[in-house]
């Protein structure tokens, strides 16, 4: 069964005065992956630039880069795509997750490669500052010998019984460690909050940011965190390659999730970053997101 979404990101800004140039890369564009197609991604900018530029970045995943060199108050980019979603296999993989961690310790080659990335600390995800607190997380979950893909179910269904999605809680530079002291947070977080503890045993996991259906079938329960951008995870898996799953909504992803990117954590696949030239003034940030089957 395959499913098609029209996704449709649009990143307001506007400037309490003029300003007089600006770069920008924005991660936006859906990527090709085993269980998901894209028929096309629309990029759009305002004011129009001459010129947008497209590279692949160093985890595959597609980015456009561009500079708005005249006056302006307001920049606007507009992501427009059509993606084909297939519906996955529930993934099956009963090795023990120490025998995992035993694998990737000793990894070689192009396994080392695959998820040497994935395994250690990055920007946002600090394990050496955390080791406590991800620890009393992790330890009843992973018993020796608990199959990864078990275990792994296990610590999405810890996390979103016993933290609270909060919106207005965090924002994207708050530490980990809040998040971890007030028991409370969004997708991002949680994301972040699961590959910590992934990590922390020494397993390879990474970060995926997408979105999923902002109103769902009749009959369907709406998911948290479907008006923005979401995120969810991945873990590394011997017999199941990659496995996907979803703290946020204590799932594993069928074809209700669209997949744009994916890196260490939030800082390697940001929707939108760059830079402002400019006398010093106010700036509002709005970011509309509209997720339907076609």
């Amino acid at each position: 069964m395959v499913t098609s979404y029209r996704v449709v990101h649009r990143t307001t800004y506007d400037y309490g005065a003029t300003m007089t140039d600006g770069y920008s890369v924005a991660c936006l564009a859906p990527r090709e992956t085993q269980w998901q197609a894209v028929r096309q991604t629309d990029i759009a900018v305002d004011p129009d630039v001459p010129e947008v530029d497209r590279f692949v970045d160093a985890f595959g995943n597609r980015q456009y880069q561009f500079g708005v060199h005249e006056p302006h108050d307001h920049l606007v980019i507009t992501a427009d795509s059509i993606v084909d979603v297939a519906v996955r296999p529930d993934p099956i993989d009963p090795t023990p997750w120490d025998a995992v961690v035993t694998r990737l310790a000793a990894a070689t080659g192009d396994l080392a490669l695959e998820t040497g990335w994935f395994r250690s600390r990055s920007a946002l995800v600090d394990l050496e500052s955390l080791a406590d607190p991800l620890d009393a997380l992790t330890r009843d979950v992973f018993v020796p010998g608990r199959g990864i893909v078990d275990a792994v179910r296990a610590l999405c269904h810890e996390i979103n019984t016993t933290f609270e999605f909060d919106p207005h809680f965090s924002t994207v530079s708050t530490p980990l460690v809040d998040v971890l002291a007030e028991r409370r947070g969004v997708c991002q977080d949680f994301a972040h909050l699961a590959i910590g503890c992934l990590r922390s045993l020494g397993l390879a996991a990474g970060y995926v940011s997408g979105y999923i259906e902002t109103v769902p079938p009749p009959g369907q329960e709406k998911l948290v965190g479907a008006e923005a951008s979401h995120a969810w995870c991945s873990v590394w898996t011997p017999e199941a390659g990659w496995v996907t799953f979803d703290p946020t909504n204590d799932h594993l992803p069928a074809n209700d999730h669209v997949t744009v990117a994916w890196g260490r954590d939030y800082a390697d696949v940001m929707p939108v970053r760059g830079v402002m030239i400019g006398p010093a003034a106010t700036q509002t940030l709005d970011v509309a997101v509209d997720v339907h089957r076609v």
